[in-house]
């Protein structure tokens, strides 16, 4: 009897394959949120946003902290719903409306917990994405068959602590594989 999966690949990185030439996922790096039968959704860790950061953010909403806002990068998760805001964060922060990923890993979507990031009292770790990534039913399982991603099982270090320059290279290196070495063809042995 086969063993119906629903959490497939949730939890774990994507990582552009050399040859993905797209221009927004060339090298990326994106987290898994929610992969299942219907799909997936996740969110891109390595694209940040130049022209927009934390404090903006803040300003833009009913949040007045006593002190200035700690200057945070803002990441763009992906190409849909880019203005709406997500926070992936380590898991020491739960509320109501946190989705726990893993062990180490949740996201919130609330302006709670933006809220909580201003005044100094959110998640110890956190990666704010605005817009997110997503894969209709069995269109991810084809672009990892047809060498579009490799997958890696993620930590804390490679998700918040890593600069985004280096995300990339980090998650290739914890494969252990030459990258160089790898077919951009795809194939069955």
């Amino acid at each position: 009897m086969e063993k119906n999966k629903t959490d497939f690949l949730t939890g774990k990185c994507l990582i552009a394959m050399p040859n993905l030439r797209d221009e927004y996922f060339a090298k990326s790096i994106i987290l898994i949120c929610s992969h299942t039968t219907d799909g997936a959704i996740g969110f891109v860790l390595n694209q940040q946003i130049k022209d927009f950061n934390f404090a903006d953010l803040a300003n833009q909403l009913p949040i007045t902290p006593q002190y200035p806002v700690e200057p945070i990068k803002l990441h763009q998760g992906g190409l849909l719903e880019r203005i709406r805001g997500f926070v992936l964060h380590s898991t020491d922060y739960i509320k109501n409306d946190t989705v726990v990923i893993n062990k180490d890993i949740a996201i919130s979507s609330s302006i709670d917990i933006i809220s909580d990031i201003a005044y100094g009292i959110g998640p110890k770790e956190n990666l704010i994405a605005l817009g997110y990534s997503s894969w209709a039913p069995q269109q991810l399982e084809n672009e990892i068959k047809n060498n579009t991603w490799l997958v890696v099982q993620p930590d804390n270090e490679l998700i918040f602590r890593t600069k985004d320059e280096e995300k990339w290279q980090k998650a290739i290196d914890e494969l252990g594989i030459d990258i160089s070495c790898l077919s951009a063809d795809s194939g069955h042995a």
